[in-house]
C-alpha cells in the first residue's frame, strides 16, 4: 500500500497527451485513497507537475496526512472534489486489502462515492475519466463513465504497455 510507479508515468504521460501541461489542472482522485497506491504516486507526480489535487471518498478510507504531499485539498463530497475538474481518477475499492468493514455497504459506497453520469456534471464539460483498473462496473464508476466519450480509460491501458516497455528496456540496457 505505499506506490505505483509505473501507473503514474502512464497517467502522467495519458493526461500530458490529452491536455498538454500540468500547470493549474485540478485533478479529482476518488475513492479508497487508504489501500491505494496509484492514489500516492499520482499526488506525488501531479504536485511535482504543478497540477493541484483534490481528495474524496469515504473518510474511513483517507488516510491522515495526505493533504501534507504538497499542493492537495481533502474534500468533504465527491461534488466538492469534481468541481471544475480537469481530470477525474477513481480508485478502486480493494475490499482484499480491508481488514474491518471500512463503510456500511457496496451498494452505499456507490451511491455517495461512485462516478456516475449525473456526478460528472460538476466537472468540466471537457474532463477526462481515469481509471488504473481493473474497473468494478457500477460500484466505483458506472458503465455510462467508464465508456462514454470523456473516459481514457482504455488509452491508459494502451499507453500502459508503451510506458512499462520503456521503463524495462531503460532498465535492461544500464
Amino acid at each position: 500500500m505505499n506506490e505505483h510507479p509505473t501507473q503514474a508515468l502512464l497517467d502522467m504521460f495519458t493526461i500530458r497527451e490529452k491536455k498538454g501541461s500540468f500547470e493549474n489542472l485540478k485533478v479529482a482522485i476518488i475513492g479508497d485513497v487508504t489501500h491505494s497506491r496509484v492514489a500516492r504516486s499520482d499526488t506525488y507526480a501531479l504536485t511535482k507537475l504543478g497540477a493541484q489535487v483534490f481528495i474524496a471518498g469515504p473518510p474511513t478510507l483517507i488516510p491522515l496526512g495526505f493533504e501534507n504531499m504538497g499542493n492537495v485539498t481533502i474534500c468533504e463530497s465527491v461534488e466538492e472534489a469534481i468541481f471544475e475538474a480537469d481530470v477525474i481518477i477513481n480508485l478502486r475499492i480493494q475490499l482484499e486489502r480491508m481488514k474491518s468493514a471500512l463503510f456500511p455497504t457496496v451498494r452505499e459506497y456507490s451511491e455517495f462515492f461512485g462516478m456516475s453520469l449525473d456526478r460528472m456534471k460538476f466537472a468540466k464539460p471537457d474532463v477526462l475519466i481515469m481509471h488504473p483498473g481493473p474497473v468494478n462496473r457500477g460500484i466505483e464508476i458506472s458503465t455510462y463513465v467508464a465508456d462514454g466519450d470523456n473516459s481514457v480509460i482504455n488509452e491508459q491501458v494502451t499507453n500502459g504497455v508503451s510506458v512499462r516497455m520503456a521503463v524495462l528496456d531503460i532498465l535492461c540496457n544500464e
